[in-house]
């Protein structure tokens, strides 16, 4: 096996630690929206897609049915299959192996490894793999962390874990707005689904947001 160079290795568990680390605020979330402990590990483990997971939540915490949590986080969860389409050329993987690679393309280990091209495509690889496993490792072990840790409190939402969903939000938004045009796309979504909030049934305005990315994206 080739070698891992120590800027691949310094990389993919930098990121891996400090993205698996917040898991523990999705276990407290799970738990404070009124999902026993295994339940949320459960969700961790099957559907490991960060953003997605929180939507969910973050519906039913809100009230929305559970229609509408699943099409949120199907929604969110579409930007893994355009990442797949990217590195399934680099990854080069067959039979049993694809399932281990879809279920690790996220964000994360999708970006790590593209910060590897400069040093070849084996540190391509290299960074996928040891970043997506080990945020999936991370944070499944911080997700039964933070659900275990909710659960012990008693009652979640006396404590204000209610609002780890809302909170987790903005800081994974937060470092996605970078430039002008992305800020200004978020201003309008959130003032679009405001105003469909009173209008639409619980849990969908988020999904209607929708509609303002993919008129901005249009033009």
């Amino acid at each position: 096996m080739p070698h891992v160079s120590r800027r691949t290795l310094r990389d993919a568990l930098s990121v891996a630690l400090t993205v698996g680390a917040y898991g523990v605020a999705f276990g407290a979330a799970g738990v404070a929206a009124g999902f026993t402990v295994l339940q949320t590990s459960l969700f961790s483990l099957l559907a490991f897609t960060g953003a997605s997971q929180f939507a969910a939540v973050g519906v039913v915490a809100s009230g929305g049915a559970v229609v509408s949590a699943v099409v949120t986080a199907a929604l969110l969860s579409t930007r893994n299959a355009l990442y797949s389409l990217q590195m399934a050329p680099q990854l080069e993987v067959r039979g049993w192996r694809r399932l281990l690679a879809a279920q690790i393309t996220i964000d994360e280990s999708t970006n790590v490894a593209l910060a590897q091209s400069p040093q070849g495509p084996d540190a391509v690889r290299h960074g996928f793999w040891l970043t997506g496993s080990g945020v999936f490792l991370f944070w499944n072990i911080f997700t039964l962390v933070g659900a275990l840790g909710a659960k012990s409190l008693g009652n979640p939402a006396a404590w204000g874990l209610d609002a780890a969903v809302p909170a987790a939000f903005l800081g994974l938004l937060w470092p996605r707005l970078h430039d002008a045009r992305v800020r200004i796309v978020a201003v309008i979504a959130t003032l679009f689904s405001l105003i469909m909030t009173p209008i639409l049934p619980s849990g969908t305005p988020i999904i209607a947001t929708v509609l303002v990315a993919v008129v901005a994206g249009w033009r």
